[in-house]
């Protein structure tokens, strides 16, 4: 198989040539292989492949699942493959090696995912970008100047350039919508506990990260997660059962919607022009398709929206530099991590308790407040970012002004995406416009927990009605 013919099927439509005997998972393996090695040069989005272990899984029999055959990269955060070295883009793990694979990881292989690399991610998956110092930056195959989003950015630009049609991703602030967004990709965020995150994690950064993948299709991201959903033993958090697989949404009839449209980010602070014209733009596409849009947004006066992404992430980077500086003999140094992540460990380190608690308060605060808006609306929808996509370098991790790094993240470039972290609801990025620059400019869609199922309608009803299949970075 040509590389061209490769790239014009998405991940079901490659299983479907395995299953009929048009393509052995061999050839697809090579295809994939051989765009990395050609273009990967350049773009810099997989930092450690696995060949060895993806012709293995083909030489002793790949179950039979929906993507048997597939081609797939996992992203290199907190996602064991045993054997496999997972950094997580920062130096104190850069040579630690799990023994046992994570329960997603299982779930992947069960369902005939040959997984065959790690992408890139930023230090501890901190940032809207991918800059690591330790694998250096992914670049965006829209334009190379520019970042791919981070933390799933190499999983994004992966896809986005043809390696293969979906990639693993997580997301605890936005880190699949952020790169869905300035990839031109379908990003779905699923409800908290939706997916698993174990065993040797109970939960992301207090309840706000879940896992899924980047995409070029609804049915992809549709079909693979009827094949991770579900919690396994002992996890702290169950979403909501279903009552039929994702992939039955696809094209399932989808009803009239009444949605929220907000045009400026939670605060009424005013987003880039190009964000708050995406915004506008698929608005007025759900009116044609029959819902109802109203210019509405939740309120959260009285609230602060950033304190959760100030102290719960501090804890968490306390929690995993020590716990491995330890776990090597010794207590963690400057030198572990990049000097923002060390000033941000700093804090983890002297936040009380307290403090503590009082954000992980007001996180239930703004779901509550959430919860009562979504009551007279389906869905909010809003710019999915604050900019479009930024050039490479805007995001400095060698600051040590953990503050103003924060509100730079949080507060300016992705101040949209956290809202649906901190409630759990479930969320998606669409990819239907893009700026006169010709960069991706996503739209969100956030509804509370267990709202996927409505969502994947929603998205198969907008990529049937303005497909983005035609719009693609893969020979930019």
């Amino acid at each position: 198989m040509k590389f061209e013919e490769y790239v014009g099927y998405d991940a079901m439509g490659l299983a479907a040539l395995v299953r009929s005997g048009g393509v052995t998972p061999k050839e697809l393996l090579e295809v994939a292989l051989g765009a990395i090695a050609s273009r990967d040069g350049d773009i810099n989005a997989v930092v450690e492949l696995m060949t060895d272990q993806a012709n293995a899984a083909i030489d002793n029999g790949l179950p039979q699942g929906p993507f048997t055959g597939v081609p797939f990269l996992l992203k290199n955060l907190n996602l064991a493959y045993a054997g496999v070295t997972t950094s997580n883009g920062c130096r104190v793990f850069s040579d630690f090696v799990p023994t046992e694979d994570a329960t997603l990881v299982t779930r992947y292989k069960q369902a005939g995912l040959v997984a065959l690399g790690k992408t890139n991610t930023p230090e501890l998956g901190l940032a809207a970008t991918t800059e690591p110092d330790l694998h250096g930056p992914t670049r965006n195959p829209w334009n190379r100047e520019h970042s791919p989003g981070g933390s799933s950015g190499g999983a994004a630009a992966a896809v986005a350039s043809g390696y293969l049609p979906m990639a693993h991703a997580t997301d605890g602030g936005g880190s699949i919508r952020i790169p869905a967004s300035m990839c031109g990709l379908f990003g779905l965020k699923p409800s908290r506990g939706r997916t698993p995150l174990g065993p040797t994690l109970g939960e992301g950064l207090g309840g706000m990260g879940t896992a899924h993948c980047v995409a070029r299709s609804v049915r992809d991201s549709a079909t693979l997660l009827d094949a991770t959903h579900g919690a396994a033993p002992g996890d702290p958090y169950y979403a909501p059962a279903v009552s039929r697989p994702f992939a039955d949404e696809v094209g399932a009839p989808v009803g009239q919607l009444k949605i929220a449209l907000c045009t400026t980010d939670f605060t009424g602070t005013p987003v880039h022009p190009d964000c708050a014209r995406a915004a506008v733009a698929a608005a007025e596409l759900c009116e044609s398709l029959g819902h109802i849009v109203e210019e509405a947004c939740p309120n959260f006066d009285g609230l602060d929206l950033l304190r959760a992404w100030r102290i719960i992430p501090a804890a968490n980077i306390w929690n995993a530099v020590t716990g491995r500086a330890r776990a090597m003999g010794r207590e963690p140094q400057p030198g572990d991590v990049e000097p923002v992540t060390w000033e941000w460990l700093q804090e983890g380190r002297n936040f009380s308790a307290g403090e503590y608690m009082e954000a992980i308060n007001v996180m239930h605060i703004i779901g509550r407040r959430l919860g009562l808006f979504l009551q007279d609306y389906d869905f909010v929808l809003s710019p999915t970012l604050g900019r479009p996509s930024i050039r490479l370098g805007e995001i400095d991790m060698s600051t040590q002004d953990v503050g103003a790094f924060v509100q730079l993240v949080f507060g300016e470039i992705s101040p949209l995406t956290p809202l649906f972290n901190q409630t759990g609801g479930a969320a998606m990025s669409v990819p239907l416009n893009w700026n006169e620059e010709g960069l991706p400019v996503g739209v969100q869609f956030g509804g509370g927990i267990g709202d996927e199922a409505k969502l994947i309608r929603l998205a198969a009803q907008l990529e049937d009605a303005a497909p983005w299949w035609d719009r693609h970075a893969i020979f930019s």
